[in-house]
């Protein structure tokens, strides 16, 4: 990610997807105290866990904000574009190992999955409780791409008649009983595709990532790069049309720098096993773009 982004001093650049700081870290060790580093996130929690690990450096500018709101972002550059842009797609960590949040389906917890708890949108527990059986399966099929999404929300809409669904266990039983055992996915929970389709739901996570992408680039400086790390075929394959789509014709104000996405190697994913499925590319704001603005 750092070679492809290639930060140098005094240069402005966009983690949007803050986390606990890790990469921001990195980013602002290069850019330095003449640079700018924006870190945004929708957690307000991820914001005070990245400023702890960030503070010493003087170049950091810490944003609650979604990824794709570019007024508020370029407000804190003073207005100046960004010579690098970073996003990581993946549920951070701390979230994720966090019961009270319902990201998982390993620890019991409340069925929320809201990044920012304090919003005023439907959590989990509200989509499984209001959403009727037909739109439960779209939701399944096509932000969890998962096969058995029909006989899930026929579970689900059956077992609300009698009890509420509101814990993560339950659901994630409820889940494994519905899928027929020898179709159990070898390398992953059961419900794992569910509880990724209900997390995109309940954030509107391809519509932030589908806007961010309509507007990146008229906010990138000359020869500015922007990387984007996914971690399901969903975001990467947005990801791979804009990209492409940006990058060709006479009006392309794109250059793709990774022809095929990069993935993690072995001993990185023996270290981090949920490293396995991030997919990251890359691309730079072109010369002929440039070109085309000054004409």
């Amino acid at each position: 990610m750092l070679r492809l982004l290639s930060p140098a001093p005094g240069e402005v650049f966009l983690d949007g997807t803050a986390g606990a700081g890790g990469h921001a870290e990195e980013i602002a060790r290069r850019i330095g105290p003449g640079g700018i580093l924006v870190c945004a996130d929708a957690d307000p929690g991820m914001l005070v866990v990245a400023s702890e690990r960030l503070g010493a450096f003087p170049c950091v500018r810490l944003v609650h904000a979604d990824y794709a709101d570019f007024p508020k972002l370029r407000d804190a550059t003073d207005g100046r574009p960004f010579d690098g842009m970073f996003l990581d797609l993946g549920i951070s960590s701390l979230q994720l190992d966090d019961p009270s949040r319902g990201f998982s389906f390993r620890e019991d917890g409340p069925l929320d999955m809201r990044r920012n708890p304090d919003d005023a949108v439907p959590s989990a527990r509200d989509l499984l409780r209001r959403t009727t059986e037909r739109e439960l399966a779209d939701i399944f099929y096509r932000f969890g791409e998962e096969r058995f999404s029909r006989r899930i929300a026929r579970a689900i809409v059956s077992l609300r008649r009698r009890d509420p669904i509101e814990r993560t266990l339950q659901l994630a039983e409820l889940v494994k009983r519905a899928i027929p055992r020898k179709a159990w996915p070898r390398d992953i929970h059961p419900a794992t595709r569910v509880f990724q389709a209900l997390r995109i739901a309940v954030n509107r996570e391809l519509e932030s990532l589908s806007a961010f992408l309509a507007a990146f680039a008229q906010h990138l400086a000359k020869e500015g790069r922007v990387a984007v790390i996914s971690f399901h075929s969903l975001e990467d394959r947005l990801v791979k049309t804009a990209f492409r789509a940006q990058s060709a014709g006479e009006k392309a104000v794109l250059t793709v720098m990774t022809r095929k996405p990069v993935i993690p190697g072995a001993e990185e994913t023996r270290i981090n096993p949920r490293a396995r499925s991030a997919r990251l590319r890359a691309a730079r704001r072109s010369e002929k773009e440039e070109r085309e603005c000054r004409e």
